[in-house]
């Protein structure tokens, strides 16, 4: 395994017990480090997010900011081996998607924030339609992803400090997963797996091991990802947005029930 790619880092603890001695021991914590990324050689933000996939960090996070449209719009996604410690993405666009210039970002994006990079909230744009009317999904089978999700999490059995989101087909199959200390990078990292591997995005679901916020409805639309399932709760601005975008949105499914905030399902 490249050594870059490790999600986990040892460090030394004291384990405290009542009624116990402590014990020094070792244990396992999730890797958090910066990355810089380049949009056609020049610097375009750091994102703070767990080494793994990397490229499709960059090619994910780049399509939701509508850096890139197209895969065709990619003409190459390198790591810089130039860089100190290799942590530099670049990213060079073809000629025709280097006529829109990206969308300003400040230095740093944080691990817990999707649009937090951005230096206003009217960056935001929405560059995508709403949603046609798709079929209704089973909600046993939406209610029963999660816990496929969390059989996939190796680095959170690692560490307990990982989210993950994985996107599953309309039957149930699963596509890709991906974990990150960050929610927004994990989802970021399936998005660059499908464009990267020029996956179909229709009639496919997101799922998510956490709560969903106003970014994660953003992104699954931008993507055209148009069911989005989460463990926990939505917000309200998750829920409007997903109604104004015509965007299935389900929460709390956990032990067989689920909750449909936006759209009906098959009885």
């Amino acid at each position: 395994m490249d050594p870059r790619d490790l999600g986990s880092t040892a460090v030394e603890i004291v384990h405290h017990r009542p009624g116990q001695a402590p014990i020094a021991r070792r244990d396992a914590v999730a890797t958090e480090e910066p990355i810089a990324l380049r949009v056609d050689g020049a610097e375009w933000t750091v994102v703070m997010r767990t080494p793994g996939h990397d490229l499709e960090l960059a090619v994910g996070l780049l399509w939701a900011e509508g850096v890139i449209a197209d895969a065709a719009d990619i003409a190459s996604v390198l790591r810089c081996e130039d860089a100190p410690e290799d942590e530099v993405i670049d990213v060079r666009r073809t000629p025709s998607a280097q006529a829109r210039p990206p969308p300003p970002r400040s230095l740093l994006s944080s691990t817990s924030c999707g649009v937090c990079g951005k230096r206003a909230i009217e960056d935001l744009s929405i560059r995508t339609p709403p949603f046609r009317a798709q079929r209704p999904h089973d909600p046993r089978l939406l209610a029963g992803l999660p816990e496929r999700l969390r059989q996939g999490q190796a680095l959170f059995d690692q560490t307990g400090g990982l989210h993950a989101a994985g996107v599953f087909q309309g039957s149930g199959e699963l596509l890709v997963l991906r974990e990150d200390v960050g929610r927004h990078n994990a989802v970021d990292k399936c998005v660059g797996h499908l464009v990267l591997n020029e996956r179909a995005r229709t009639d496919t679901i997101l799922v998510v091991s956490g709560r969903v916020s106003f970014e994660i409805v953003q992104k699954a639309w931008v993507a055209g990802i148009q069911t989005v399932v989460a463990v926990s709760a939505p917000s309200s601005l998750a829920v409007s947005l997903a109604r104004a975008s015509g965007l299935a949105l389900f929460g709390f499914a956990r032990g067989g029930a689920i909750n449909a905030y936006t759209a009906a399902t098959e009885p």
